[in-house]
């Protein structure tokens, strides 16, 4: 119920970023989204 009120729903993806640099954290995320069906 919490969760519904916060609109944080099974889709939600939560993304922390810390000092990495920008282009491997891109290239990361592309790598992690393509492996996607």
């Amino acid at each position: 119920e919490q969760r519904l009120e916060a609109h944080i729903t099974d889709g939600l993806v939560r993304l922390s970023v810390g000092v990495e640099d920008a282009d491997e954290l891109i290239a990361d995320l592309d790598q992690a989204l393509n492996r996607i069906p």
